[in-house]
């Protein structure tokens, strides 16, 4: 009985021990994220076609090109149009040889407003491709020299800054 009596007091005693040295501490982990914006562009081409002439364009001649832009995270956008590889004192110009043909790149359908080099035209990203359309305009009265059988070209440089 005495062996009982010892074993269950030593176990008592460890179980006192033990509860006595039960102590808790609490910590935190910050957690974070960040999302940002990210943006792709996909363009289409912008071809006037056929510009009727007569030593001089007889009428305006319209074109439309594309620029998709697909940003993620919500975030705002600029797009802008440089000046072309051809243009002189800021006038965008087609190319054929040492021809040029003027034309202008336009945020309206009516011609209005010119299309802004920087910052551009503004947006906001919605994880979904947005179409913007570019209006181009090559103006009536213009003095035309044939291409000799090689198009009149440009190249026009699109960023989009976010």
């Amino acid at each position: 009985m005495k062996r009982l009596l010892l074993a269950t007091t030593a176990l008592v005693g460890a179980l006192v021990a033990q509860d006595a040295r039960a102590a808790t501490q609490t910590g935190s982990i910050a957690v974070s994220a960040s999302i940002s914006t990210v943006c792709s562009i996909d363009t289409t081409p912008l071809a006037f076609g056929e510009v009727a002439l007569s030593g001089a364009t007889t009428g305006a001649t319209p074109g439309t090109a594309t620029v998709s832009v697909t940003c993620t995270g919500g975030g705002g956008y600029f797009i802008g149009l440089d000046s072309g590889l051809n243009n002189v004192a800021a006038q965008r110009n087609l190319k054929s040889g040492s021809n040029l043909l003027a034309y202008g790149l336009f945020t309206d359908l009516a011609h209005g407003t010119v299309w802004p080099v920087a910052p551009g035209v503004a947006g906001t990203g919605n994880a979904a491709a947005q179409a913007v359309t570019v209006y181009g305009l090559i103006p009536a009265g213009l003095p035309i020299v044939s291409g000799s059988g090689t198009p009149y070209t440009d190249t026009v440089t699109v960023t989009v800054t976010y």
